[in-house]
């Protein structure tokens, strides 16, 4: 078994050997047991899943939060001459039925949900159908009320279970408590589960908590003194574009990077940050799940997070390759202050929950007792505008109606226009023959794409119209019609998030909220802000915070923190002066002779302290700093004897 886990690796990634722990977690999955795997951010989770599934016959489902996150990993894998599928908002039913055909009849090895998929009784009626070998669940900490992105959709993958009894699971996530763990294992049925949970320890990373009043100013000093890749994180839109551009303004290759943005733009500005063009990216929390970019120097807050967790996930996307980096959170004082009263006014009230709904409702035109099983497209941007709350306020709000089972949400996404043909060869060039109309637009598609009668393919309509010497209007008009006549499923681009109702629409009045949840949410959240607030101001080594936090016992400081700099020089310096203290006595003493004496000591650490020595009158100078002479009482000062 070695020997072929070692060839699947070295063979699909190019790696010779494991990281860590990956092939004890790999043969633990094979030998059918659930196992938890906690591993670092940029630990390579995915393997884990990736390898075992390789390694036998059947197919693996990979449950995941983002669909953007998703379509990443089911590209990686083709890449590699992988078969790997994926269901997510946004596919048409016929795309749903072709994927999932592929699942029970091709020789696909991975199939891709999104948490809500797992209730659409489609699903659940193919899904027998198939020769699933294993259920992976991606970022597992999104299952956990106690955790710091609970998704109320990730409660459905227990269904999972009942339908797929006897099949094994492996929960993976960077981040999570003891609590966290223990609800993550019991919300997914665990029966004698693995454990496997790597130190939170980045050896690599220096964690530096800075107090400073001109963040911009700081944050361009880190970047001149430091070379490399960095991440800059802010906490909304507008400061994103502000400090992008004023570090562009002194010379530092900078974008911004927002949910705000169009989906092409986005994505855009992230290959040409993957890629090197752009150092630096000035981004929200929105960026950086799924980002695999090993040499990162720098990741910078210029806000503070919302959790140790959220921290602790963003700052780890500095130095995955194991090199120097640092990861910087900047801060003042009303910082504090403004994280502290976060959980107050961003905390939706019950009314205001009730308001949401209505607010959706209204929105999207669902009459009172309709909408059920319904799926629109779903403006977020929209509704905060109409609604006049907070975007967090707002967001809270939906989530506490999606844990309530009134409606499912999935994150924006960009969904390209896609293409199928529906019939054979032979009828096409039938059609083709009696058509002449669609000969200009049929050539230009066929000679630009492949795979075309086999799968869903993904196209660029602007191309094929510029291609076609055809209008944007007249190739999207020829499209439909090709549809109509059921030649091709035609798919329009599509980049917003979906709304799927689960029931009728209510009067607001009667929408029910569970109290006792809805302030246990309350506490967990005051908790992990406090944990923040105690992280900044703590004189404790970040590294030991940090994983003391995670429940790390016996933990050692890591010498190359703030904290611990901070303590080396204040030792240093009591060191010193004692030391040179002690030495000096009623005798001159030539300058040279002391610096040789003390040569474990800086020479710098040595001047400075003579020079205060001197200021303080306790010695003098004699023939040009050549000789020091002690003064009486030099060794009867209280200060000296620091050590």
């Amino acid at each position: 078994m070695e020997t072929t886990l070692e060839n699947i690796l070295l063979k699909y990634w190019g790696h010779p050997k494991f990281r860590p722990m990956q092939k004890d977690i790999i043969e633990s999955v094979l030998d059918k047991r659930d196992t938890l795997a906690l591993l670092p951010t940029g630990g390579g989770k995915s393997v884990c899943f990736q390898v075992p599934t390789l390694a036998q016959d059947g197919l693996t489902i990979v449950i995941s939060p983002l669909i953007a996150l998703i379509k990443d990993q089911v590209e990686g894998l083709k890449a590699k001459g992988i078969k790997a599928v994926s269901i997510v908002s946004g596919m048409t039913s016929r795309e749903i039925d072709f994927a999932l055909d592929n699942c029970i009849y091709d020789q696909t090895k991975f199939l891709f949900i999104s948490p809500e998929r797992i209730a659409a009784p489609l699903f659940q009626e193919r899904l027998k159908k198939m020769n699933v070998t294993l259920i992976a669940i991606d970022e597992a900490h999104c299952i956990s009320q106690w955790g710091y992105d609970f998704r109320p959709a990730y409660l459905n993958i227990i269904q999972l279970r009942l339908l797929l009894p006897g099949i094994s699971v492996i929960a993976l996530t960077a981040s999570a408590t003891a609590n966290v763990q223990e609800d993550i294992m019991k919300q997914l049925g665990f029966q004698n589960p693995v454990i496997f949970k790597q130190s939170f320890e980045r050896k690599n990373l220096n964690y530096l908590v800075l107090q400073e009043s001109d963040k911009f100013n700081r944050a361009l000093r880190i970047l001149n003194k430091t070379k490399g890749t960095a991440v800059i994180y802010v906490r909304n839109r507008k400061g994103c574009k502000e400090l992008s551009d004023w570090l562009c303004a002194h010379q530092i290759s900078a974008d911004y990077y927002h949910a705000g943005l169009d989906a092409k733009l986005r994505s855009l500005k992230q290959d040409e940050w993957m890629s090197g063009k752009t150092r630096v990216i000035v981004a929200t929390n929105a960026f950086g799940m799924g980002i695999d970019k090993a040499n990162v120097r720098i990741v910078i807050h210029l806000d503070l997070p919302d959790s140790l967790e959220a921290y602790y996930q963003e700052a780890g996307r500095a130095g995955r390759d194991e090199q120097k980096a640092y990861a910087i959170l900047l801060f003042q004082e009303h910082d504090i202050a403004e994280l502290n009263r976060k959980y107050i006014t961003e905390y939706p009230s019950i009314a205001e929950i009730k308001q949401t709904y209505e607010f959706v409702m209204n929105m999207l035109q669902i009459p009172i007792g309709a909408g059920l099983n319904t799926q629109l497209e779903f403006d977020l941007t929209l509704l905060i505008s109409r609604s006049g709350f907070s975007a967090i306020k707002l967001i809270n709000a939906l989530k506490f109606l999606e844990k309530a089972g009134y409606f499912n949400l999935s994150e924006e996404v960009f969904n390209p226009a896609k293409i199928f043909f529906l019939v054979d060869q032979h009828a096409f060039h039938h059609f083709q023959q009696t058509n002449p109309k669609f000969e200009i637009l049929l050539q230009t598609i066929l000679r630009s794409y492949t795979g075309l009668f086999d799968q869903y393919t993904a196209i660029n309509e602007n191309d094929i119209a510029a291609r076609a010497q055809l209008s944007m209007t007249e190739t999207k008009s020829q499209l439909q019609m090709l549809k109509s006549y059921q030649v091709i499923d035609y798919v329009p681009i599509t980049e917003k998030p979906i709304i799927h109702f689960l029931t009728d629409r209510l009067p607001a009045s009667h929408v029910q909220i569970d109290g006792n949840y809805y302030r246990q949410r309350f506490d967990i959240l005051k908790t992990k802000i406090n944990a923040m607030i105690d992280y900044v101001h703590a004189p404790i080594c970040r590294s030991v915070q940090l994983r003391t936090y995670f429940d790390e016992k016996a933990v050692a400081p890591c010498g190359q923190c703030d904290i611990c700099l901070l303590n080396k020089q204040t030792n240093q310096k009591v060191f010193t002066f004692a030391r040179l203290a002690n030495m000096i006595g009623a005798e001159p003493l030539y300058l040279n002779d002391l610096l040789i004496q003390v040569k474990d000591i800086p020479e710098k650490a040595v001047l400075a302290q003579i020079q205060i020595f001197a200021e303080e009158g306790l010695i003098q100078y004699a023939n040009k700093n050549e000789v020091i002479i002690t003064q009486k009482g030099l060794l009867e000062k209280d200060h000296i004897n620091h050590n």
